[in-house]
């Protein structure tokens, strides 16, 4: 099977499970985002970062260096697996000690029963992650699919039972620790690798020196990603933490699982075309312009139908996160560039130059933040737009010596359905806001959201653009290898 066949049977299989599990997720929250209150979501969100932090320190970039490495073996993926696993247990020891410390911080004392029943999907999670690698490795995508839609459901049905019996924030965590424990027992059901008790020095050695740069960028990303949820609990309240928790588990429903289905396959498929610099540029190049010209319209559609978005989908208690959904919702359209871009310097074996991108970003969000709080919360969201924009530029540096794929050639690509996205979005506004503001919600969605689609999309048909011939191929190829 080529490379093409192999992409387009992974979009397809990558996106059936991405948007399947999501639309199962997103309704689960929708239920319990109806049941439980904003608080409830920022208490979860406290210790967030907490979560993210060991679940990196776990990987530690070892996962990873299975998928770009050539000929792996037995002894390469046990050798991972028993790091994995022994990490887990010490970052739950470390958890379970610090937790009261963390409840102190936040004066909030529920926090340390939740994170120490929360932190044992750590070590449920550590049972999985070669067995996920491996599938991800040798892109069998329609296995993850089996798999992820299974647990959601499972985990999901849980979640609610539990918010209806007056759990509260517990049965976001009761869904949490069964949606990933019913993940890994499926992953060891389908794999048909069982670890060794092998751990080999050499091994290690190789996988941790690719490993630990990565290890730290993510570190550091994880940790600025996730320094909003700490300043806002800390200075402002676990209820704004709710609301802007919520709004931006929205926005990234159609624009981060796009450009994160994508992803999976781009990065495995990157690797593969590391050492033909003129073949990974035209594929990034298709990628990129493909993603953009599916999420640019998404996120300029959320922002003109914010209000009837929150009110049908959250009801009216939701309705503050309003302004905070409207802003992520613009940042959003930068993620695919980031991601994209960094997947380069990974396949090329460059976590050297990942980790100096990463302190140089980490920088600067440290400068914009300390500004953007004298402004309050809205400042410090729009905060995170510039500093989106800002890495843009400083995650293409690279990309531009290693493929010849300048910003401002990328730019060029990207701004015609940019372009298209914010003319479609002003006409659809001038509508909703003359003749259709005063019809119910559910009325100005859907005419809204159709006119939108047809509009965009019709113009793009009519011009025969580039983008919707590559969508149209990649479809097609996965349709074709999917019958087969």
């Amino acid at each position: 099977m080529s490379l093409k066949e192999q992409a387009a049977k992974g979009v397809f299989w990558i996106f059936a499970e991405q948007f399947g599990s999501q639309l199962i997720g997103f309704g689960i929250n929708l239920v319990l985002a109806r049941v439980l209150m904003p608080s409830d979501f920022g208490t979860i969100a406290l210790y967030g970062v907490i979560m993210a932090i060991a679940q990196v320190l776990i990987n530690g970039g070892l996962t990873n260096s299975l998928i770009r490495t050539q000929n792996v073996d037995d002894k390469d993926m046990s050798t991972v697996f028993w790091f994995n696993f022994g990490v887990s247990l010490i970052l739950y020891a470390i958890i379970y000690f610090i937790a009261p410390f963390v409840s102190a911080f936040y004066n909030i004392e529920v926090l340390t029963p939740l994170m120490r029943t929360y932190a044992l999907i750590l070590i449920i999670d550590s049972f999985a992650a070669v067995q996920a690698t491996k599938v991800v490795k040798e892109m069998q995508f329609q296995t993850a699919f089996k798999i992820q839609l299974p647990s959601m459901l499972i985990g999901g049905a849980t979640g609610i039972y539990f918010a209806t019996h007056g759990y509260g924030v517990w049965s976001l965590i009761y869904s949490s620790l069964i949606q990933n424990f019913v993940y890994t027992v499926q992953y060891w059901f389908y794999s048909d690798w069982r670890p060794s008790f092998i751990f080999d020095k050499e091994k290690f050695k190789y996988h941790f020196s690719f490993g630990i740069k990565l290890t730290a960028s993510s570190l550091l990303d994880t940790i600025f990603n996730n320094l909003y949820n700490i300043i806002i609990g800390k200075k402002f309240s676990t209820e704004d933490l709710g609301y802007y928790n919520r709004a931006d588990s929205l926005k990234q429903l159609p624009i981060t699982n796009i450009a994160g289905a994508l992803n999976r396959v781009t990065f495995p498929l990157f690797s593969k075309l590391a050492h033909d610099d003129e073949a990974l540029k035209r594929y990034y190049q298709n990628i990129i312009q493909v993603v953009i010209f599916l999420i640019a319209p998404l996120s300029v559609m959320m922002v003109v139908l914010a209000e009837p978005i929150i009110r049908f989908l959250l009801t009216e208690k939701w309705l503050p996160s309003v302004p905070y959904f409207k802003i992520l919702s613009i940042a959003g359209i930068f993620y695919p560039i980031h991601v994209y871009n960094l997947n380069i310097l990974q396949a090329k074996g460059r976590s050297d130059l990942f980790l100096k991108i990463e302190v140089i970003k980490k920088i600067i969000t440290v400068v914009i933040i300390i500004i953007s709080l004298r402004f309050g919360m809205m400042g410090l969201v729009w905060g995170g737009v510039v500093i989106n924009i800002i890495s843009v530029f400083i995650n293409t540096y690279y990309t531009t010596r290693f493929i010849n794929y300048p910003i401002l050639s990328q730019f060029a690509d990207l701004f015609p359905s940019i372009l298209r996205a914010l003319i479609t979005g002003s006409v659809i506004y001038l509508i909703d806001h003359y003749f259709l503001i005063n019809n119910i919600d559910l009325i100005r969605l859907l005419v809204g959201v159709s006119l939108y689609l047809c509009i965009y999309f019709g113009t793009a048909y009519l011009m025969k653009t580039k983008e919707l011939s590559v969508l149209f191929d990649l479809i097609k190829g996965s349709r074709k290898k999917t019958e087969t």
